[in-house]
């Protein structure tokens, strides 16, 4: 089961080893440890860093311990410098000349390689009267269609499909369709007896309402004091249901002194209160850190790193360049979190030393970003902890992505490469090193499929994590199949009770039921079957969602 690679010794897998050369490794960037230079001195040029520091900084990323955003990666030694990974954007008022605004702002943003995310609530319900024209208004949703459209004709930086996020407020009056707008399951197509489902389980890229465009409810301060007194309501049950059906909308929660921050990021772990901010995303991997002291280290150095990246990267237009000088928020998250459990034989569970070392992450961030912003001489960040799913750079990493939990111990994994769709069987790496170390039995290791019976569990996670994050986590909690014995009409409201009642704890939330959505990017395999296909690469006929650079989960970001 060994994989040794004699050009990228720190990869675990040869699928490492191919998603970097067919998503990074470019001429300069041949190896991944060219890579990391090539890197480090595009960011770090021109900052009063020491050599030392620097060499430390490489050798930081090329043992895999901090990874910066897939941005980063792809831009490192090219003319061009949008290292950004994606772009927060507001429908700020309802006229003809905001639609071709947001409509502008969106096109250059996605053709940086930068998903985009858009809060619609501003905008007017359909039928509304305008006064200007005697017509009658659009309503948001046409808007996100026409933006969802942008996306399906735009390849990100010439080389990925778009990612899309859409949120509106939970007392909008066109909630009730926003609701199903991604109800493709009850979507006839024109001139077949099939739905849209039928049709997208078997080609995924057969285009239906929002499918590059992921959504969400944004539940604020008065729903939170509501629910205190006369429960969730409505609408949030009937989102809770159609979630637990279909997988969206998700939620966007809002209180108190965060209740202005709607916007998200297509993966919605960055948040902000204001139109054409910026994510500004690296990861620092807890698998590969042996003590608290090095990773007490590894944030410092991280945090550093993204703290230049604020002044060395482009960005598509004037206003971003404003907003970033305002805000100047940094997205230091982790990865491999799972492991560092499974390490320890931990069970998934925020455990007394993971809470200290989460204290390490928070205090150290905060430090070091203050410090070098004064050094510098430059705005101080407003934030500088989000966790992203780590979808491509988990992989190169070979550990498990964001705060989540393995998916699976095998599994079968879809991804793009020259604009057709191919597949690899993959056996996790943390559940191999378990496998090999100690015999553990690949049935019974924990995984997000295996934890899907104990959702109280996931959320309960992500709230203790939470404690510790100063903008937003991306994680997707995986469910049992809409009409089984653990996911049906039945379930709901212990569900969504549960759900608002940990709402103060969480800044947004995602299912994913399973099968819910074709073509999924994940297909759980048994162990055998995985390790005897190893290596095996294939095209396959159906076609996944890439979404926020691929991420593996579905539901979070894409399905």
């Amino acid at each position: 089961m060994t994989f040794r690679s004699n050009t990228n010794p720190m990869f675990r897998s040869k699928f490492a080893e191919d998603i970097f050369n067919h998503k990074y490794r470019h001429e300069g960037c041949e190896t991944w440890a060219d890579l990391a230079r090539t890197l480090v001195h595009d960011v770090m040029e021109g900052s009063d860093t020491p050599k030392d520091v620097l060499d430390e900084m490489i050798n930081m990323i090329a043992d895999l311990k901090f990874i910066p955003g897939g941005r980063y990666l792809y831009y490192a030694g090219r003319p061009n410098k949008f290292f950004n990974n994606c772009y927060l954007l507001r429908a700020e008022e309802d006229t003809r000349e905001d639609w071709a605004q947001i409509a502008h702002n969106s096109t250059r943003c996605l053709m940086t390689g930068g998903g985009i995310g858009i809060d619609y609530s501003k905008y007017r319900p359909a039928g509304a009267a305008v006064k200007s024209t005697g017509g009658q208004s659009s309503g948001p949703l046409p808007a996100m269609q026409m933006i969802d459209n942008i996306g399906r004709s735009v390849m990100q930086g010439g080389s990925r499909r778009s990612a899309i996020y859409a949120s509106l407020n939970w007392k909008h009056q066109d909630i009730p369709e926003f609701l199903k707008a991604k109800d493709w399951d009850t979507m006839a197509v024109p001139g077949t007896k099939q739905t849209m489902w039928d049709v997208k389980q078997a080609d995924f890229s057969y285009p239906a309402p929002l499918d590059h465009t992921n959504i969400s409810i944004n539940y604020d301060t008065d729903w939170f004091t509501q629910s205190l007194t006369d429960g969730p309501g409505d609408v949030f049950m009937a989102n809770v249901e159609q979630a637990c059906r279909t997988g969206e909308p998700g939620f966007s929660f809002n209180f108190f002194d965060k209740e202005d921050e709607t916007l998200r990021n297509a993966c919605t772990e960055v948040t902000s209160e204001d139109d054409s901010d910026v994510c500004n995303l690296g990861s620092v991997n807890m698998g590969r850190i042996e003590s608290v002291e090095e990773f007490r280290r590894v944030v410092e150095l991280g945090t550093i790193f993204l703290l230049q990246g604020t002044r060395k990267a482009d960005l598509p237009y004037e206003k971003v360049y404003q907003v970033r000088e305002k805000n100047r928020r940094l997205g230091l998250g982790l990865m491999g979190i799972h492991e560092w459990l499974v390490q320890r034989n931990y069970r998934y569970e925020v455990t007394p030393e993971l809470h200290s070392w989460l204290q390490v992450y928070r205090g150290q961030s905060d430090k070091t970003s203050r410090e070098y912003a004064d050094r510098w001489g430059i705005s101080a960040p407003v934030a500088n902890r989000a966790i992203a799913p780590t979808g491509s750079i988990s992989i190169l990493a070979g550990t498990t992505s964001g705060i989540e939990p393995i998916f699976a111990v095998a599994y079968k994994r879809r991804y793009l490469k020259a604009s057709r769709w191919h597949a690899q069987y993959v056996v996790d790496s943390a559940a191999q090193e378990l496998i090999d170390l100690y015999g553990a039995n690949p049935e019974k290791i924990e995984s997000s499929l295996s934890l899907a019976e104990d959702y109280k569990r996931r959320m309960k996670f992500q709230a203790d994590v939470q404690r510790y994050v100063d903008m937003g986590i991306s994680s997707t909690i995986n469910l049992p199949a809409w009409g089984s014995d653990s996911n049906n009409p039945d379930t709901v409201k212990e569900f969504g009770e549960e759900l608002a009642r940990r709402a103060p704890q969480l800044r947004g939330f995602t299912v994913y039921p399973d099968g819910s959505r074709g073509g999924q990017p994940l297909t759980m395999v048994p162990y055998e079957e995985a390790v005897q296909r190893l290596g095996e690469e294939f095209e396959e006929g159906v076609e996944a969602h890439d979404v926020c650079d691929i991420t593996g989960r579905g539901g979070t970001c894409g399905a």
